[in-house]
């Protein structure tokens, strides 16, 4: 639920700023505001990384853990077929098609959730009931002389001991609040959306959509996976290591099967099918997103750095190729997460993100709202917090969560210190370091950040600069559509070859450029008014006052609700 806060933070703080500076990624946006080049490139690479280590390997293992129960299929069987199925009409269709697919995925997955969840909590006897049978959920082997295999008794409130609870609340509120302003504030996979919105109110329209779908999860996911854990302790609760091997593969833990386990063991036979295409239609939701994301990043942020006279043909195939590279790493670092963080997969990710996300966290914050700082304190600040977060990475590899009734030798760093408090912490860590760093280098000047800041963004918008932009390689910046000399000529040479190809070289092109998203025909050229008229409206952030009051009631009573909701269950 705390990423409903964030998601209106986006629609409201962020999204303005990003749309107001005309950037269409993240590393873009950081590139306007600081200049240079070097942060653009790191923020680019760190990004793809995270995307491996904690979004494309964990949704493909979460996606093939449940067709493997499901179907009974190899797991990296069902890996390969969830890949090609996801690959097809992400590579096809680009961002649009993701858009598309992703509203009509929305209603099938939270229908599909809906009914599960009533018949999760019929069988335990609703709300009750669950607070009853989990207490009693207790394996029938068990470690001796260890109290693993009692379930929390704080399992049922968010708010636990800030030194021994599994996810204390200093961290819960400030920890988690730092990893999900990245997640949903400054990431490529997220962001994108909201600048494809045809103006501000939509992209607050879709922040308050997001935010009331994000209240769901709760009843959706955690309240079921409790369910199952209630009704299949010796399966979901296991701890002894060598049951959890033989269960689901795993020594440290089986609670990443809780909810394929609930849908195959309760549901009937039509509902089951129903709930696979639910599963399948969450993973390639979310896969294809990331896919797009990554391919955009590389293609327009790191290759294009490379081959600065690469065509718009060229960065497509060159996106495609690096997906199957991402998805291929991706892959083989899914058994590492099945060993990680005591079998749990939602730890794994916070974790992971926990020591490479909360520098971009503060680089962003202090970017938005503080116009001093300067790319030399945003780069060292980036820096320091790189090493201290994989110095932490490094051992939390080198040093796995002991299975139950095994010593645990981690050093103190790890075991007496929590991820979320580790990421507080380097957040500040970089925030005090990109500060101290800019106040001793000049200054940017006021003109130079014109609607690239919180307190600039309706400046007037500065005059185009004569450099190469990110949408057009090789060739100097002009507005989109407008022809550069001897463009018509071109044009007329190339359409009296394409009249004497053959047919069949005709729609082999064709076929090649649906594959890489390429138009069939060039697009209309625009006057250069038109041009400049198509540019100020795409930077827009003026709204009509009867929409932008329409979303601040919908904001002020989302958030309304989830306050009750953190009481509630506090």
């Amino acid at each position: 639920m705390e990423a409903t806060w964030l998601l209106l933070a986006l629609g409201w703080i962020f999204v303005p700023v990003y749309i107001a500076a005309g950037v269409v990624t993240m590393p873009q946006y950081l590139k306007k505001r600081f200049g240079g080049q070097r942060i653009q490139v790191y923020m680019s690479v760190l990004s793809l990384i995270l995307y491996i280590f904690t979004k494309i390997s964990t949704d493909i293992f979460s996606g093939a853990l449940f067709v493997q129960m499901a179907l009974g299929w190899n797991l990296y069987l069902s890996t390969v077929v969830l890949l090609v199925v996801t690959a097809v009409y992400t590579i096809a269709g680009g961002l649009t098609a993701v858009i598309y697919t992703d509203a009509l995925q929305t209603v099938i997955m939270v229908g599909g959730a809906l009914v599960l969840m009533f018949l999760g909590f019929q069988e335990v006897g609703w709300y009750p009931g669950l607070e009853q049978r989990y207490r009693q959920a207790i394996p029938n082997a068990t470690v001796p002389n260890t109290t693993c295999h009692l379930p929390r008794a704080d399992a049922f409130h968010m708010l636990r001991d800030p030194v021994n609870g599994d996810i204390p609340w200093p961290g819960l509120i400030f920890g988690l609040t730092v990893l999900a302003t990245w997640c949903w504030c400054t990431d490529q996979v997220i962001v994108q959306r909201s600048l494809s919105a045809k103006n501000l109110s939509h992209a607050k329209g879709g922040s308050v959509l997001g935010g009331y779908l994000k209240i769901l999860p709760m009843f959706f996911i955690v309240m079921p996976g409790m369910i199952s854990r209630a009704l299949y302790p010796d399966e979901v609760g296991c701890v002894d290591p060598d049951v959890c091997q033989r269960i689901c593969g795993a020594r440290v833990g089986c609670s990443n099967i809780a909810y394929p386990k609930l849908v195959i063991a309760l549901m009937p036979v039509g509902l089951r099918g129903l709930m696979i295409a639910v599963i399948l239609a969450a993973l390639m939701s979310s896969l294809t997103s990331i896919f797009n994301s990554s391919s955009t990043l590389f293609a327009i942020d790191v290759w294009q750095r490379l081959r600065r006279k690469a065509t718009e043909q060229e960065l497509m195939v060159v996106g495609r190729v690096f997906v199957v590279f991402l998805v291929v790493v991706s892959i083989l670092w899914i058994p590492i997460i099945q060993s990680s963080n005591s079998g749990q997969l939602f730890d794994y990710i916070q974790s992971v993100t926990s020591y490479l996300a909360p520098p971009i966290t503060a680089l962003f914050l202090m970017a938005i709202f503080c116009k001093r700082v300067t790319e030399p304190g945003a780069f060292w600040g980036l820096m320091s917090g790189l090493v201290v977060g994989l110095l932490r990475m490094i051992l939390e590899f080198s040093y796995p969560v002991p299975a139950c009734g095994e010593v645990d030798r981690r050093p103190a760093v790890l075991k007496d210190l929590h991820y979320l408090y580790f990421a507080l912490l380097l957040c500040g860590l970089t925030a005090v370091v990109i500060v101290a760093v800019s106040l001793c280098t000049a200054p940017i000047p006021e003109e130079k950040l014109a609607r690239l800041t919180w307190w600039t963004r309706h400046h007037p918008q500065p005059e185009l600069e004569k450099e190469v932009p990110e949408g057009a390689p090789g060739t100097p910046e002009m507005p989109s559509g407008v022809r550069p000399a001897g463009g018509e000529a071109a044009e007329c040479c190339s359409q009296a070859q394409e009249r004497q190809a053959g047919p069949c070289r005709r729609c082999g092109r064709l076929l090649g450029a649906w594959l890489c998203g390429l138009p069939g025909h060039p697009e209309p050229a625009l006057s250069p008014e038109d041009a400049a008229a198509r540019s100020q409206a795409l930077t827009s952030i003026a709204e009509e006052p009867l929409w932008r009051s329409v979303c601040d009631v919908q904001a002020i009573l989302l958030l309304a609700i989830n306050v009750f909701l953190w009481g509630y269950f506090a």
